[in-house]
């Protein structure tokens, strides 16, 4: 065996950032062990002697030969140093390497629609980011200081399954004085954020095959949770007063879950009428269904304060009202909550048993701090302030460069807006361009659960600045420009 040959070619083959000559020899004498040039049962050379051939140090070899030995790829027999086994052999023997296949993904997966990824959260116009340069950092870390300062050992340990006790009192606190939610804090439970408890919800009270209703055009997280339960997903239309269902529906598609986002539909932006909550309670008592609500973005509605949840509108309504703190706060706290029924808080509980990273005990404590210290409740009004002249500056920079092409949706509420396209521009096309100049649009077409009914592009404003609004509709101007020709 010529060893310097092997040594030389194992280093030209090599890229990147130089190693020592110690891991070389390592690598190079593994790579032939299970490649097959170093065969089982054969004897290496010496260690000084193969430190001479290859002009190293004995001790390269050495370590090269003992790194081997710990692995079971050499054995040491007295003064013998051994090729212990053939690990390609043993492949080769048992597959074949031209009938290997690539890893396909599973059939639930590829039905799966995966979102795609914004370049980076603070590029225009990414939706759902709130303005997280006017986060009160300074008073966060206080409150994170002050509970560290009195946080206790057991407090260290993986926590409540619902979440801390305090911080469930704070939040139904906050939900019965603000979103006229009826419930006790042992309804409340805390997950990671909406899409771990629309998971949840779907594999608590679903069974593969079931029905389960979204809205048409809606939230895509919806969809990935409700596919990923192995659920039939209807998409529901939706009108000026949010979703919509026939009586039709009703009798031939009757569901066992509904999913809504009343306050501010996502993604065209209306805000559902009472008459139409309590049509939709009533009926799913009717029909035995379930309603979940997330109310991701109530906490911004500019034309007259929040209507009321839906959650609290009827006595013992069959309502799940969803909540997160991702809009409100920062995303990167990934804390949520549920608002269950008092009969589900058990098996609800032992669902997040099974598959909630328990913990962040530090983080929910001064969360708890922030919310009853009135902190929330301020930023929420600075936030208010601020997304109002944001979504002016916007809707005046559509109106002035886009007028002729859109029709302004969902301004009223939340911290994104939506454009409606005319049916001859391709909203797919547009915002792929428009990416390629930096600014990220969500195009409605790719929101459609069945029949596309909605041609246009949706805006979060949240994390742009005024003086930077016109720019970005500029030049969103003229992307959909090009994309006429």
């Amino acid at each position: 065996m010529d060893y310097q040959f092997l040594f030389d070619q194992h280093k030209a083959t090599q890229s990147g950032a130089k190693q020592s000559q110690q891991r070389d020899l390592y690598h190079c004498l593994r790579d032939a062990i299970l490649r097959g040039p170093l065969k089982a049962g054969m004897q290496l050379p010496g260690s000084r002697s193969l430190a001479a051939e290859l002009k190293v140090s004995r001790n390269t070899v050495l370590y090269a030969y003992e790194q081997l030995i710990t692995e079971g790829l050499l054995l040491s027999a007295g003064r013998c140093t051994l090729v212990a086994a053939n690990l390609s052999t043993l492949v080769s023997s048992s597959v074949d390497a031209n009938i290997i296949k690539p890893r396909q993904l599973s059939a639930r997966a590829q039905l799966t629609p995966w979102p795609a990824d914004p370049q980076g959260v603070f590029t225009a116009f990414v939706p759902g980011v709130p303005a997280l340069a006017h986060f009160p950092i300074a008073i966060w870390r206080r409150c994170l200081e002050r509970v560290w300062r009195k946080i206790n050992f057991q407090q260290l340990d993986y926590g409540n399954t619902a979440g801390e006790p305090i911080l469930r009192a704070a939040i139904a606190e906050h939900l019965t004085s603000t979103r006229g939610v009826v419930c006790s804090a042992e309804q409340i439970l805390i997950t990671d954020g909406t899409q771990q408890s629309l998971g949840i919800c779907a594999h608590a009270l679903a069974s593969a095959g079931d029905i389960v209703w979204i809205e048409n055009p809606g939230y895509g997280g919806a969809f990935q949770s409700f596919k990923a339960a192995e659920l039939q997903v209807q998409g529901i239309k939706v009108d000026a007063e949010g979703i919509a269902p026939t009586k039709k529906d009703w009798e031939q598609s009757t569901p066992k879950l509904i999913y809504t986002t009343p306050s501010h539909q996502f993604p065209l932006g209306s805000v559902m009428s009472i008459e139409r909550r309590i049509s939709l309670i009533e009926s799913a008592k009717q029909y035995a269904a379930l309603i979940i609500e997330d109310d991701y973005d109530s906490e911004f509605r500019r034309d007259g304060p929040p209507l009321p949840a839906m959650q609290g509108l009827i006595a013992d309504a069959p309502v799940i009202y969803l909540g997160t703190f991702s809009k409100t706060l920062f995303p990167a706290l990934r804390i949520g909550y549920m608002v269950v029924p008092k009969g589900l808080v058990e098996p609800f509980a032992g669902m997040l048993a099974l598959g909630h990273l328990r913990g962040r005990s530090a983080d929910q404590l001064a969360l708890a701090e922030f919310l009853r210290a009135g902190h929330f409740a301020n930023h929420l009004k600075k936030m208010r302030r601020l997304y109002a002249v944001r979504r002016d500056a916007l809707v005046t920079a559509i109106n002035k460069h886009l007028a002729d092409v859109a029709v302004i949706y969902g301004g009223s509420s939340g911290i994104h807006l939506t454009i409606a396209l005319p049916e001859a521009l391709n909203d797919v096309s547009i915002s792929k361009a428009a990416l390629a100049q930096g600014v990220y649009t969500q195009p409605l077409s790719k929101l459609a659960t069945g029949s596309v009914l909605c041609n246009g592009l949706m805006l979060g404003y949240a994390q742009v600045p005024e003086e930077q609004m016109e720019e970005n509709v500029i030049l969103l101007a003229q992307v959909i420009e090009a994309n006429k020709k």
